[in-house]
């Protein structure tokens, strides 16, 4: 027993510090080709530069930094070999709950009339613990149940839905306090978003819950019989990403200063498509935070890239389709490839 802890402990600490590495390496290089290819595209169609505008840069930046609070608690359900697909409702959720009550005694409100100007202490709490519990029922569902964790999200990815359209009957909510909105104003939610990437990047690469997590993607049932409590364990990775799903509502509906019942629509499948572009492995086991917040910087070069050239939406939108499928089948490549490097 002791020599099978030793063995998952040392694969945990040879994924942590090696492999992602290189996969971080190949995100880096494919950003800076990528970028270069849209800097010549824009001279050549445009007329202008596509990097070299600070405006372009800031709102892509932004765009990115919101759906990228939401992939670094993708990335670490992958690294453990699950899947969260609730992800994108439970913005549209949290964004209505804690909207409710950060709403100024001025406006008439859809819900809760009697309250009246709250701390904002009391909204961000709130908000926080609609993604814990979303986050903590699946977490027990896929833990104790054994079902897929497909499954198991997708079902919360239509009950949240449904709870974001009947909490105010699909009416939106707005005129957030000054406090509230100051969330989502300016660059916050990039420093947001990079002090979470640091936080978790810190916790995946030297603590023993990163270990644990990359130790269960890696192999479960050798986590399982070197002493690491698996279910717990689960349960507490995805607790963690609905709570960075909440918090991504909280501030989406702060920079909007509104919220609405269709907010983060397939915002789940962009958290996917980042992390798997920054080479976190779906099979579990392989990835970091680095490479995700790469992925993270990609994924806006090129949307942004798209939106520059004039692309009509619904061809971005294909276009993302592919990139989220090509993503998936380089995985699968690496994968195949990588027993016939040894």
């Amino acid at each position: 027993m002791a020599n099978q802890a030793q063995a998952v402990s040392d694969s945990a600490a040879e994924m942590l510090q090696k492999r992602p590495r290189s996969h971080e390496l190949n995100a880096l290089l494919g950003l800076v080709g990528i970028a270069l290819i849209f800097e010549i595209l824009g001279w050549i169609f445009q007329g202008q530069s596509f990097l070299f505008n600070t405006q372009r840069l800031s709102i892509m930046i932004l765009q990115v930094s919101v759906v990228g609070i939401i992939a670094i608690g993708v990335t670490q359900v992958i690294i453990t070999g699950g899947i969260d697909l609730s992800s994108g409702s439970v913005v549209g959720a949290t964004a209505m709950i804690a909207m409710s009550f950060a709403q100024v005694s001025t406006y008439p409100r859809a819900v809760y009339p009697e309250l009246t100007d709250l701390p904002v202490i009391i909204p961000i709490l709130i908000g926080l613990a609609c993604g814990i519990v979303a986050g903590m029922i699946n977490g027990l569902l896929i833990a104790f149940t054994k079902i897929p964790p497909f499954i198991a999200t997708l079902g919360m990815m239509v009950t949240a839905r449904g709870i974001a359209k009947w909490y105010t009957k699909g009416q939106p909510v707005s005129f957030p306090t000054d406090s509230f909105a100051a969330l989502g104003q300016g660059m916050t939610p990039v420093f947001i978003f990079l002090a979470i990437a640091a936080l978790f990047h810190v916790a995946l690469k030297y603590t023993v819950y990163g270990k644990h997590t990359y130790a269960i993607g890696s192999n479960e049932q050798a986590a399982r019989m070197s002493g690491i409590n698996v279910e717990r364990h689960l349960v507490l990775v995805y607790t963690i990403a609905g709570l960075l799903a909440g918090l991504a509502g909280m501030v989406i509906a702060a920079r909007g200063l509104t919220a609405q019942a269709g907010m983060g629509v397939m915002y789940e499948l962009d958290a996917i498509a980042m992390a798997v572009i920054g080479g976190v492995s779906l099979s579990g086991g392989r990835g970091s935070i680095v490479g995700t917040l790469i992925g993270a910087v990609i994924f806006g070069v090129i949307i942004s890239g798209f939106t520059f050239l004039r692309l009509d939406a619904y061809y971005q939108e294909m276009i993302k389709g592919v990139i989220i499928v090509a993503a998936v089948v380089a995985d699968v490549y690496r994968q195949r490839m990588r027993p016939r490097s040894r």
